[in-house]
Order: structure tokens, then sequence, then C-alpha cells
């Protein structure tokens, strides 16, 4: 579930998202379970809601179009240990 939050600070509009990412969490854990990770040619690595991508950007500093274009992102999301129930896919990057 996704909610929205607006509201004003004095002349600042301030603007508030947030995620429950549970579910995906959960759903990683079972495709994990039973070895869902596709083939040896194409892996599925992981399951990211776009919050969490969203975060990471706004984090780095770095636009949608450097996430699409410099694979080091995704990369680097793949390997940080506090996103690692995102992983469908345990091994190597």
């Amino acid at each position: 579930m996704k909610t929205t939050g607006i509201w004003t600070d004095g002349a600042d509009l301030i603007e508030r998202r947030s995620e429950d990412v549970e579910p995906i969490l959960e759903h990683v854990k079972d495709l994990r379970s039973i070895h869902s990770v596709g083939t040896s040619e194409m892996r599925h690595a992981a399951k990211f809601p776009r919050s969490v991508v969203e975060a990471y950007m706004a984090q780095k500093g770095v636009t949608l179009h450097d996430m699409m274009t410099d694979p080091k992102h995704f990369d680097s999301m793949l390997r940080d240990p506090d996103l690692a129930g995102f992983r469908i896919w345990q091994g190597r990057i």
C-alpha cells in the first residue's frame, strides 16, 4: 500500500510518500524458497519496489536516466546488505 501526504510549512510545500513493502518482501521470500530465479542466461536477481529505487536515487543524487543507463547503480543496490531482503537470486553479481 502506498500513501502520500502533503502539507505546508510556511511558504514550503512538503510531500511525504511511503509504501508498505512487506508484501513484496514476502513474495521475494517465496520466490527464493522455490528457487524461482530464472535461467542461467537470465537471472531474476531482485524485485525492488519503486519507493526503494526512488530513495536510492534521492540518497545518491542520481536521475532515472542515470539509473537506467549506468549498471553500477543497480549493482550497488544488489550488493547493499540493507536491501538483501529484496534479492531473489543469491548468486554473485
